[in-house]
């Protein structure tokens, strides 16, 4: 199959057509026929989310979207599902359209892609956070629910990434836990 595969694929990536470094990639879950693909190492590492997705290399989706394969719409909707926050993704996963069985198989396995689903938190200049980091705010914050005000500039150190969203960290500001939007910080070396 894998050389078949290879020949009908054009010895290239079925979703961005790179011509390096390819492998093949099993779209889960196994119980559907014809779930292998051809995708380079870029595609596979963000799919597999060893690597943070990185919505400016899935420009091509708008394209794939259309594949007469299967297993190609089957990625190229969860793609879009990951990236729904976006707008031109929304609206490329708004216009899609699959039958009945390839939703269920999209939908099955969405945040199973070889790992368990990940959130990687940003700053405000696309740095990954992590547990323990320093950020300082970008941006001049008022507290809600209190009149404290943030000023740009202030340093937050010893963050905590909330783990379920990838858009908010929590830090002490003057004693303080407080919820600082991922957007509003910049990480400190």
């Amino acid at each position: 199959m894998s050389i078949k595969l290879q020949e009908a694929s054009g010895k290239v990536c079925e979703l961005c057509m790179s011509a390096e470094n390819l492998s093949f990639y099993n779209v889960p879950p196994d119980t559907y026929p014809d779930n292998e693909v051809m995708v380079c190492i870029t595609c596979l590492s963000q799919i597999q989310r060893q690597q943070p997705t990185n919505s400016s290399h899935w420009g091509f989706l708008s394209e794939t979207m259309w594949s007469d394969k299967q297993a190609i719409r089957v990625l190229t909707w969860r793609m879009l599902d990951r990236m729904k926050s976006e707008t031109w993704a929304a609206d490329n996963l708004e216009m899609m359209y699959m039958d009945d069985d390839t939703q269920k198989w999209a939908e099955a396995g969405k945040d199973t892609d070889g790992v368990l689903a990940q959130v990687v938190h940003k700053d405000a200049n696309g740095n990954i956070l992590q547990d323990g980091d320093s950020v300082v705010l970008t941006k001049s914050l008022d507290v809600k629910g209190s009149s404290l005000n943030l000023k740009m500039g202030t340093m937050i150190r010893n963050i905590r990434v909330v783990n379920d969203d990838d858009g908010q960290i929590e830090g002490k500001v003057n004693g303080q836990l407080l919820v600082v939007l991922t957007k509003y910080v910049r990480k400190q070396s």
